[in-house]
């Protein structure tokens, strides 16, 4: 037998992924994964601006390229990121095979084995499968409809052993959907200020918001640029333009920089270049922002009808947040409840979701699901919400 190395041994296949093929079932409707709409892509824009690049630049396209991004994208990134008040000139700016990879980088830079680190609870299940691939201890922090839990992050704060970073998804949470109220980022401030805990701020979901209104508390904290706290700043493509295209970034202080260069430089070399020139002429164009802006209403489109269907069919003792951007709505059953059990019934009925303790860092509370808007028509969220909320009475009463 191959002698595995102990971060391996403890590694589990994610819930979500071995969800995907069940979701594929023509005869499914899956609330389960986070992905955009096919149908909502920019594929005519996209192989428009590709036929008019000149010939250099496709010829670079198909070229290993710099660890750190092609110039171009980096140049044409850090302009969008600066219309969101991002301090760029003061950071570093690292293109990632996806945000998934910016987060496993970031892990590998600060967690040795055993050691502490903070997480809200629910959490993101990509940066749960990273943190646990480097055999961290992870410590889950209660999550209300403000953000994360202050008194629960001062608790862990006051703990003995220090924890080496706080992970964070501001802006509307996967999984819960959750929008940090501004006061509560301003007391997350106040509370990191002065522990030499580094932030990993994780913003995949920000630019898709529903709500004009909602514009200040969208601002990062990387763009408040608070003194005394190291901001690790994440983002990605796949939510603005398209997962397949496997490109993030991070924007973090030099110092942090250097070694997750290092860390890159041995994954993978650099990320698709192919990808990159795609991203940089999507960005140059300016159709980011009107596509952005499309899909925006889209998504809020759905979101409203999994509200009107959620409000129609499920029973009272069901608690949740009406999402004001992003993909997902999460729902809070009783005491007790087994979203497991509800999620097996749901899947003979023809629907499927995420049960909670996928998303819990101990793996134990399941009196939660989450549902995902981003990937149905309005037709298909009426057909199958009433499916879910079904068996939420069958095995809730």
């Amino acid at each position: 037998m191959p002698r595995f190395s102990k971060a391996v041994a403890s590694l589990r296949s994610s819930e979500i992924r071995d969800l995907m093929t069940l979701a594929s079932r023509p005869d499914i409707i899956s609330f389960a994964g986070g992905m955009p709409g096919n149908e909502l892509f920019p594929v005519h824009e996209v192989e428009e601006l590709y036929r008019t690049l000149d010939i250099k630049k496709k010829q670079s396209a198909f070229q290993y390229g710099p660890t750190s991004g092609l110039p171009s994208l980096l140049e044409s990134l850090e302009g969008f990121l600066e219309k969101k008040g991002l301090p760029v000139k003061d950071n570093k700016l690292l293109i990632t095979t996806g945000s998934q990879q910016a987060l496993n980088i970031l892990a590998k830079a600060f967690i040795d084995p055993a050691e502490p680190v903070l997480v809200e609870n629910p959490c993101f299940i990509g940066a749960l499968s990273a943190f646990r691939s480097y055999d961290a201890e992870l410590r889950g922090i209660p999550v209300d409809r403000d953000g994360i839990s202050i008194e629960g992050l001062r608790q862990e704060i006051d703990r003995n052993e220090k924890a080496k970073f706080l992970y964070i998804t501001p802006y509307f949470h996967n999984p819960a959907g959750v929008l940090y109220t501004t006061e509560r980022k301003e007391q997350l401030i106040a509370t990191l200020q002065g522990t030499n805990i580094p932030l990993i701020e994780d913003d995949a979901y920000g630019d898709l918001y529903f709500f004009e209104e909602d514009i200040e508390r969208l601002k990062p904290i990387k763009a408040i640029n608070p003194d005394g706290i190291n901001v690790c700043y994440t983002g990605s493509f796949s939510k603005i333009l398209g997962p397949g295209l496997r490109l993030g970034w991070m924007l973090v202080p030099e110092n942090i920089y250097a070694k997750c260069e290092l860390i890159k430089q041995s994954a993978d070399a650099c990320s698709p270049s192919y990808t990159q020139v795609l991203a940089d002429a999507f960005i140059r164009s300016g159709q980011i922002y009107s596509y952005v802006a499309s899909v925006r209403q889209e998504y809020k489109k759905r979101a409203a009808a999994m509200v009107s269907a959620l409000r129609e069919h499920l029973p009272d003792y069901v608690l949740w947040n009406e999402p004001r951007g992003g993909f997902y709505i999460w729902l809070t059953l009783p005491e007790g409840a087994d979203a497991t059990r509800i999620m097996t019934l749901a899947i003979e009925g023809g629907a499927v979701f995420v049960a909670g303790k996928t998303f819990d860092p101990a793996g134990r509370q399941n009196n939660s699901l989450r549902l995902s808007y981003c990937n149905n028509t309005p037709e298909q969220i009426a057909q199958g919400i009433p499916i879910v909320a079904g068996a939420i009475r069958n095995i809730c009463g």
